[in-house]
């Protein structure tokens, strides 16, 4: 009886630091979404209204645009290559390891960004730094996914890895609520005029100086309370061969990565619809909302999408992930389409009749990606998990980003400003048959 007790009290023990290790796992995952996030956000919001500080007048409004555009980009295009780099060291050192040295470098990253002279003092030399840094910073936002998610999904219990998913994605919305606060914040304490006002000169340095202080205290909590994934470290720990990236490209792994890709393609290209065309080509210049209209039907939109994701994590685990990913995209294509359509045609519609429909759009489209995370994780095996989870999440972005040449494209059979709601319906069709190809991945023992 003595040694059963014995036994008994040593496994509860066991037990509560298993349990301690999830919970501090996950919120570091939550954490570091909110704060990837952040960052992915702040040149948009932060140094919209500043872009000529790093560029000179004479500058024409089409270069302008363009350059602009650029700094966003690059960002995108670096997470890729993140996803690479970063994964590979997820899989062959550690899923905690990756977390800290990609979550340190993007901290850095946004810090010398805040850090940036303006034209007038180092001339176009500051537009490509700040281009520069931030392409560095995306492939370190891109390393960010392969760590921290992937160990936040192994340490999951099976039964609650929806719900995990759900409550890890609910920190993109929350963060994008977080930074448009801040940004009302600085133009309230530093109005926003030409070079030489004071948000100009250091203003939007300040939410940069925030992001990276987010991230070292991040890097810190990954270094202090996060510990090594158990599932990585019993699979994967000391056999190489089992890491190598040449099993992503050949066998199971390459055919798992193709159908991710092909499914992520389409999510991604129905999210940069309703992310990022809707609230300037359609709120904007449609239906002529003022700034403050669109920041608050946007806010509201993205906190209605916390608890809309957090349901759908859940949803998800009931009914399946490949049965919830076939039916977002279904709908993304057939009712987020028809709501997109009418709110095109909403001019002198009230102000809460559109906040209805945006909302409605963002439930509809966006509820996806609630169960992506969990579901891209299930479909690989340990050894090239975080790889597979970086490269299929990230590498599709890159076609997707192109949405505006594409509706271009589309206008030229069809009224232009029906365009995005025929690439929804397509985006929305490419993800359904993406995912319906895969298998079903809720029971999968990770």
């Amino acid at each position: 009886m003595e040694s059963v007790r014995v036994n008994e009290f040593g496994q509860i023990a066991r037990e509560e630091t298993i349990d301690t290790k999830r919970k501090n796992a996950i919120k570091g995952a939550v954490f570091s979404e909110f704060i990837d996030m952040f960052d992915i956000y702040l040149p948009v919001i932060i140094l919209a209204p500043v872009q000529s500080f790093f560029l000179p007048a004479h500058v024409s409004t089409a270069h302008q645009a363009i350059l602009e555009s650029l700094v966003f980009i690059t960002t995108l295009l670096g997470r890729p290559l993140g996803a690479l780099l970063f994964g590979r060291i997820a899989d062959r050192v550690g899923r905690r390891a990756a977390s800290i040295l990609s979550v340190s470098g993007f901290g850095v990253a946004t810090f010398l960004i805040a850090l940036i002279p303006g034209y007038e003092s180092i001339g176009i030399a500051s537009y490509w730094i700040l281009v520069i840094l931030r392409f560095i910073d995306g492939i370190f936002l891109g390393g960010g996914y392969t760590g921290a998610l992937p160990l936040a999904i192994e340490y999951s219990k099976k039964e609650q890895r929806g719900l995990v998913g759900g409550l890890i994605l609910a920190g993109f919305p929350a963060a994008y609520v977080a930074i448009n606060l801040i940004a009302m914040i600085m133009f309230a304490l530093f109005p926003v005029g030409g070079p030489q006002s004071a948000y100009a000169q250091w203003g939007w340095r300040i939410p940069f100086m925030i992001g990276a202080l987010m991230a070292a205290l991040l890097a810190l909590y990954y270094v202090h309370k996060v510990a090594e994934s158990e599932v990585w470290v019993g699979k994967s720990a000391g056999k190489p061969q089992a890491t190598s990236t040449s099993r992503l490209v050949s066998g199971p792994a390459l055919r798992n990565l193709v159908q991710v890709l092909l499914m992520m393609t389409g999510f991604w290209l129905t999210q940069n619809i309703v992310g990022l065309f809707l609230p300037t080509g359609v709120l904007l210049k449609t239906l002529h909302l003022t700034a403050l209209q669109m920041t608050t039907t946007l806010m509201l939109s993205y906190t209605v999408l916390c608890f809309s994701y957090v349901g759908a994590g859940m949803l998800g685990q009931r009914i399946g992930r490949r049965t919830m990913l076939s039916l977002v995209g279904a709908l993304s294509a057939t009712l987020g389409a028809f709501l997109l359509y009418l709110l095109i045609g909403a001019t002198g519609v009230a102000l809460p009749v559109v906040v209805l429909i945006v909302c409605g759009i963002a439930i509809t489209v966006s509820s996806a990606w609630a169960v992506i995370v969990t579901y891209i994780n299930e479909r690989f095996a340990t050894g090239v998990r975080a790889t597979g989870f970086g490269v299929g999440y990230s590498l599709s972005v890159i076609l997707p980003s192109f949405y505006a040449f594409y509706m271009n494209w589309l206008g030229s059979a069809m009224p232009l400003r029906y365009a995005p709601v025929a690439l929804l319906c397509i985006g929305g069709a490419i993800a359904c048959v993406g995912a319906l190809i895969g298998p079903e991945t809720k029971d999968v023992d990770l």
